[in-house]
């Protein structure tokens, strides 16, 4: 493989190579530690997998959670679940056994498209928490499952329609000096710095798109809670005003997850050139790794009905194994 990545560094003639193919190099700088770096990513995975499985046969196997907040985090945990299959089985893989080939263009559109979508249905669910607060009485009217089916339309047509000119941008630059990505998986601007054309379309779209997501759904969700926090504050009950809040805690734990490394990666690839590479490699592999790890424990461990119905759900397993064992 190491010949290979060097024949394609270095031969005048490899931009006849097929422009979709591109050799992820993994952690520069860090490739002793790639064994290692191994481990947490197959915990995470695991715990990916496991937990938002779990949180689905749950929310499915219990009518009381057919609700609209958990019909929402089931779309969550399903989103969690594609971008994990779509970059951790070949993270391990250069981890485990060095440099590999990719179809970069397909990886790149699935993981920005699922993390737009994220955004999106984390956003639905800031709705959700203020009709439910501000707005008890209308919350089944306004909610209902043909809106929450829209909503899910909405994230895919989205995140797919803001992605779609990305790979066409980088199919039209020229990569004269090598295809081999110094990253895990295929980043949208860690492609962009291998080409030696004009890259400022790629660069500028780029940033709209991330300003069009980011920007406006962390805007729609602080104007949201901002207007939960006056609602609740117009409360003369202190039981009813923790009540309040109380259910909102486990969405701003998610938002707070998924978000800030989301903004640490976006604002250091752009603008921290002094910050070294292997640092932007493993901010952005926290960005994509953490939050669907991370997001069913939080949903356990503070929402009591998804608590008590994962209990209830594995005590009624064990109890049909007793029976079929006797």
């Amino acid at each position: 493989m190491s010949s290979m990545l060097s024949k394609t560094m270095e031969s005048p003639n490899h931009t006849n190579m097929n422009p979709l193919v591109f050799f992820l190099l993994g952690i520069p700088g860090l490739e002793q530690f790639h064994p290692w770096l191994s481990l947490p990513v197959c915990c995470l995975g695991t715990a990916t997998i496991v937990g938002n499985l779990t949180i689905l046969v749950v929310v499915a196997t219990e009518p009381a959670l057919h609700k609209p907040v958990y019909l929402f985090l089931c779309m969550l945990s399903t989103i969690d679940l594609a971008a994990s299959l779509s970059t951790v089985p070949k993270l391990l893989a250069i981890l485990w056994c060095g440099a590999g080939q990719s179809a970069c263009l397909a990886q790149m559109f699935f993981i920005h498209v699922f993390c737009m979508m994220e955004s999106t249905v984390l956003l639905a669910m800031a709705f959700d928490r203020y009709v439910a607060i501000c707005h008890p009485l209308r919350y089944a009217a306004i909610l209902t499952d043909t809106i929450i089916a829209r909503i899910g339309v909405v994230a895919v047509v989205r995140g797919s329609l803001l992605m779609l000119p990305c790979p066409f941008l980088i199919g039209r630059l020229s990569f004269c000096q090598s295809r081999v990505i110094p990253h895990t998986y295929c980043e949208h601007m860690a492609v962009v710095k291998l080409a030696c054309g004009d890259t400022r379309p790629n660069r500028v779209y780029g940033l709209m798109a991330a300003l069009l997501v980011i920007g406006v759904d962390l805007f729609c969700i602080g104007l949201s809670y901002a207007l939960i926090v006056q609602a609740v504050l117009h409360l003369s009950s202190h039981e009813a005003w923790s009540k309040a809040l109380g259910t909102c805690g486990s969405h701003v734990c998610v938002i707070l997850i998924s978000y800030t490394p989301a903004l640490f990666s976006f604002f250091t690839h752009r603008f921290g050139h002094r910050v070294p590479l292997h640092i932007h490699i493993l901010l952005a592999n926290v960005y994509l790794l953490f939050p669907p790890a991370l997001n069913p424990v939080v949903y356990g461990v503070k929402t009591k009905e998804i608590r008590e119905r994962v209990v209830r759900v594995f005590q009624r397993r064990q109890g049909a194994g007793a029976k079929a064992s006797e």
